[in-house]
């Protein structure tokens, strides 16, 4: 059974690698729990719609061009290993995290931000309560943090994020956008074609 001690030793053998960025992980994904996951697979569905793969071997990288990993981190019971995978993040290659965190007291997030700065990283408030621990950064330490529960918006973000400098996850993201609307338009159509009572035959409602 690995132990805190290993993960960390991992994480800083993986950053001092030196490894071609092209095949590291691109996105980050972490959470403060294993209970979180449920809320947190938004983000890998995400992810996963514009075309990355997920790595779960740092020296080995999928087919995939762009790739992603995930770790439970937990601010309060492992801060050590949070400390170790944020400042190791961009030598390990890593352009953007997205960082998950449930309760009152959710600092995952926001103290990966800290730690990992100047990479982005998009908060995920696991719960409603947790809203105000997640967004609240002080002046000069940011975060970018998306509703409670809104994983697959996260991942969406950091797909937009990667946009910026690859056109490939650029096309991606604009034809995903565009099947939002063509779906918006098809169910427009029906409602009005069909009346309320066809439009609830055919979609099952």
């Amino acid at each position: 059974m690995p132990t805190v001690q290993d993960l960390i030793d991992r994480l800083e053998t993986e950053a001092a690698a030196d490894a071609d960025p092209e095949t590291t992980p691109d996105v980050g994904i972490i959470m403060g729990s294993d209970s979180d996951l449920p809320t947190m697979e938004g983000a890998y569905d995400a992810l996963s719609e514009l075309g990355f793969a997920e790595q779960t071997d740092f020296a080995e990288q999928p087919t995939a061009r762009f790739t992603f990993e995930s770790y439970v981190v937990s601010a309060h019971r492992t801060p050590e290993l949070m400390y170790a995978y944020g400042e190791t993040a961009a030598d390990r290659g890593l352009d953007v995290i997205v960082a998950g965190a449930g309760g009152k007291s959710a600092d995952l997030p926001n103290m990966t931000a800290s730690i990992a700065y100047p990479i982005p990283v998009i908060g995920v408030p696991v719960q409603e309560k947790s809203v105000d621990s997640v967004i609240g950064m002080p002046t000069g330490a940011p975060i970018v943090a998306v509703d409670a529960g809104k994983s697959f918006n996260a991942g969406l973000s950091a797909g937009q994020v990667l946009a910026r400098e690859h056109d490939e996850i650029e096309e991606r993201l604009v034809a995903y956008h565009e099947d939002l609307k063509d779906g918006v338009a098809d169910v427009s159509a029906d409602l009005h074609d069909l009346g309320i009572d066809g439009f609830r035959e055919r979609h099952g409602e």
